[in-house]
């Protein structure tokens, strides 16, 4: 569970700064090229450390759980209203 909260963590960082979705509703890009790629790996991270100790199940849970978080954010951000300028 605590990977997968890590990851998720990871994932609700790099939707909220998504350069498409802060250009449509008239925010600046804040986040840069490293800091995104340091999101990508810290949300990536804990599920290679599970794939490398050798518990498929314990990964498939990691896998899953992250998946299902996803299209949760996704639906969440989806759902907030635009504030264009």
């Amino acid at each position: 569970m605590a990977a997968t909260a890590a990851s998720i963590f990871f994932v609700v960082l790099l939707a909220l700064g998504d350069p498409k979705r802060r250009r449509a509703n008239g925010l600046p890009n804040s986040l840069g090229k490293v800091k995104r790629h340091a999101y990508l790996i810290g949300a990536i991270l804990p599920g290679i450390v599970i794939a490398l100790s050798g518990d498929a199940a314990m990964w498939l849970i990691w896998f899953g759980g992250c998946a299902v978080a996803g299209w949760l954010i996704a639906l969440w951000l989806a759902s907030l209203p635009l504030h264009k300028r």
